[in-house]
Parts: C-alpha cells; sequence; structure tokens
C-alpha cells in the first residue's frame, strides 16, 4: 500500500498556523466573503476556478478512473464577537472561524497544494458561501446543480468541526411560527377575554411532555425533538393579548423525508394553533457500505463512527446521491464562542489522516 508522503510535522505545524492565521484575519462573514474566496483562488492558482456566486472548485471535479474524494468546507462564519485579529497562543489558534470552520480550510488548501504522487484517489475541493445563514440561503445547492459532475464523487467529506471523530447522515432542520389567536379584553375582567398568551402557554407545556424519538441507522442513534425556542405576544399590562407567537424549531432524522417531517410536526401542533413553515433543511442520508469510508475509519483512527446530532451539508450532497461525512479538526465545543480556538495538533491529525486517505 503506497505510504503518505509530504512534509515533516513540524513543518506542517507551522505551515498549518501560518494558513489559518491569514484566513482568520480574512473578512467572511456570511455574505462578506468575497475576500476569502479570491484568497483561495489566488493561492491555488491553477488547480482553481471560480465556480461562480463566490463559489471555487479545486482538483478533480469529476470521477474518472481512480475513486474520486471531495473535500467540501464553507468560507463564512458567524458575526464577530471582539475575536478578531487572529493570534496564536503555542499549539493553539485563537479568532473568529478558528472552530468553525477555518481550520478545516486550511487542511483543504495545504493538502490540494501538497505532491499526490502517492495517491490512490483523485481529490477535489469544494469551497462554497452562506453555510452560517437559514438553507433557503444555500450556496452549494445551487452549485451541486451547476456542476453535476460532483454527483459522480465516490466520498464527500463536509469538514464541519467533529474533533476528527467521523459523524454520518445528520438530523432535519424545521423552523416554524405556532400562532395562537385569543379575544383581546380589559386585564380586570379576564374571563370576558381570551388570552392567546395562555392558550400558548398551555401548548408549549403539552410540547415540553413529549419524549425524544430515537431512530436508528447503522447501530446509530438519532434523535427527533421539538423545542420552543422564541415567543412573542401582549399590547399592553392592563390588556389580555388575543395572539401570540412561539417558534420552533424541529429535528428529524436521516429515516424522515422533509416532507413527512412537516406532516408530522402539524399534526401535533395544529390542534392548538396555526403553524406556518418557515424553512425546512432536510437530513442527510446515512453514507454505508463504502469502502472509501471504510479507509477513513482507519485512517483517522475512529473505531467507530458517531450519529450528527445536527444539520450539516452531508444533507445536500446525499440529495444528489453522494455518500458524505462529517470529519474536520475543529472541536465543536468552541463553535461560534467568544474564544473560538483550535489546537495545531488537532489540524495535523486531520491532514494526516485525509493524506492516508487519498494514499489508499
Amino acid at each position: 500500500m503506497p505510504e503518505p508522503s509530504g512534509p515533516s510535522e513540524q513543518d506542517l505545524t507551522d505551515r498549518l498556523a501560518s494558513r489559518l492565521l491569514a484566513l482568520i484575519d480574512l473578512p467572511s462573514v456570511s455574505h462578506d466573503e468575497a475576500a476569502i474566496a479570491a484568497y483561495v483562488e489566488r493561492e491555488l492558482g491553477e488547480l482553481a476556478r471560480n465556480a461562480g456566486d463566490r463559489c471555487v472548485l479545486a482538483g478533480v471535479t469529476e470521477r474518472a478512473a481512480r475513486p474520486l474524494v471531495l473535500l467540501a468546507g464553507h468560507l463564512d462564519t458567524v458575526p464577530e464577537q471582539d475575536n478578531l485579529p487572529a493570534r496564536r497562543d503555542g499549539d493553539t489558534i485563537h479568532g473568529l472561524g478558528a472552530c468553525d470552520m477555518k481550520a478545516a480550510l486550511a487542511v483543504m488548501i495545504e493538502l490540494a497544494l501538497a505532491p499526490g504522487d502517492a495517491r490512490t484517489a483523485d481529490l477535489g475541493l469544494v469551497f462554497f458561501p452562506r453555510e452560517e445563514l437559514p438553507f433557503g440561503d444555500t450556496a452549494l445547492t445551487p452549485l451541486l446543480e451547476r456542476e453535476p459532475g460532483l454527483a459522480s464523487a465516490d466520498l464527500a467529506v463536509v469538514m464541519e468541526p467533529t474533533a476528527n471523530g467521523i459523524q454520518l447522515g445528520c438530523l432535519g432542520n424545521i423552523n416554524a411560527t405556532w400562532t395562537f389567536t385569543g379575544t383581546a379584553g380589559h386585564s380586570a375582567r379576564p374571563w370576558l377575554a381570551d388570552n392567546a398568551i395562555h392558550q400558548a402557554a398551555a401548548a408549549v407545556a403539552d410540547l415540553a411532555r413529549d419524549l425524544p424519538v430515537v431512530q436508528q441507522f447503522r447501530g446509530l442513534e438519532y434523535r427527533e425533538v421539538t423545542s420552543a425556542v422564541m415567543v412573542a405576544g401582549g399590547i399592553a399590562r392592563n390588556v389580555i393579548p388575543d395572539s401570540c407567537e412561539v417558534q420552533l424549531n424541529h429535528r428529524y432524522g436521516p429515516g424522515t423525508s422533509a416532507a413527512t417531517a412537516e406532516e408530522r410536526l402539524r399534526a401535533r401542533c395544529e390542534p392548538f394553533g396555526a403553524l406556518t413553515i418557515d424553512g425546512n433543511a432536510p437530513s442527510g442520508r446515512v453514507a454505508e457500505q463504502n469502502d472509501l469510508l471504510d479507509r477513513l475509519l482507519v485512517a483517522a483512527a475512529v473505531q467507530a463512527p458517531e450519529p450528527k446530532q445536527a444539520w450539516t451539508p452531508v444533507a445536500e450532497f446525499g440529495l444528489v446521491g453522494v455518500d458524505a461525512v462529517n470529519f474536520g479538526p475543529g472541536d465543536p465545543a468552541f463553535a461560534h464562542r467568544r474564544d473560538e480556538q483550535v489546537s495545531l495538533a488537532a489540524m495535523v491529525r486531520s491532514y494526516q489522516a485525509l493524506d492516508s486517505l487519498l494514499c489508499g
């Protein structure tokens, strides 16, 4: 079996550190990814091409004779929380996007630039914006429609933060508005009115009694849950309110279609109040019987995969028939935090695991 070849571990550590520090200091909050997309295209040179809508593709983007592995990473971050500029503290890099997911972007770029003589699989890279926004704003799904060759890949590795664990599938994600309608009146005589906030409170209390619904795939457990996350209502302190809105977030497992998930949520909620679906990001199917996935488990020294109890772009690759997994160097415990950070050792492990996967 060919052995991965590349830089010494110290040289790799230094290059990844330098790359990540540069990436963090580039502005890239969602909708402001032009500079970082240009950086990626410039650094990868003739390996890369502009794929429109601030998407950049690099390497092999359609399967040929050898298996094709795609590495996918989003360019954007959540808003700044006084965590710029980037800084290095020993083995740790601090700064906006360090964990989610500029550490992964640095690994992707360095792998693309590394010699590939020992590889037995082709490498393609997919960089795309607006992942941190609601599903309707995604740039990846339109990219997959514009670039049908990507759907020929044997495996897509979505480099979301997993602390170098391998997480399969992903939950679907529905955002909905639950509306309760009553009759306004004077708060001194509430029996002459119908309090919409009280209606909402009773319905939310009933919803809170629901237990998570466990779904199993490939021996992994995914939990379907519904949560009230925001409440709005009221007119004045002496008025019984005639309207109240509750924002719901519903997560559903890989075996459930987007349409079925909506039907189930409506059946659960509409006996109490009107339900409006504001967005529905589909669940991601669980990859099975994939030799490259088995090779990645060995390369990453992971004894068993884990379920992804969240939504990721794995779902978008699944919709075009590509087996996809979540694997990245960031620790999800630090994602979106003011003290966002990543260890260089984790980045090195991620690089080495992916290099080993590509070398067979």
